[in-house]
């Protein structure tokens, strides 16, 4: 399972998606990403799990105590 989590100011790091694989993790990063910043912060489509946050980052391990299965699952595009 990867782990997909996002930070903002004054939130560290915070788990928001679990995905199958690391390529759907990152085309769905990708798909979510409307703007990157020279600081290296992003915007995100709104709708998606990214959505509020300025970074994302990814790993095949928890980073965090967050619950997995309080998050969403494989999400795609076309769920919004």
């Amino acid at each position: 399972m990867q782990y997909l989590y996002a930070s903002k100011p004054g939130i560290e790091r915070k788990l928001v998606a679990t995905f199958d694989s690391e390529e759907q993790l990152r085309a769905y990063a990708g798909w979510a990403t409307l703007k990157k910043n020279a600081d290296g912060s992003a915007r995100f489509e709104q709708g998606s799990a990214l959505a509020g946050y300025q970074r994302w980052e990814l790993s095949s391990t928890p980073l965090t105590n967050d619950d997995p299965t309080a998050v969403l699952h494989n999400p795609s595009p076309s769920m919004l």
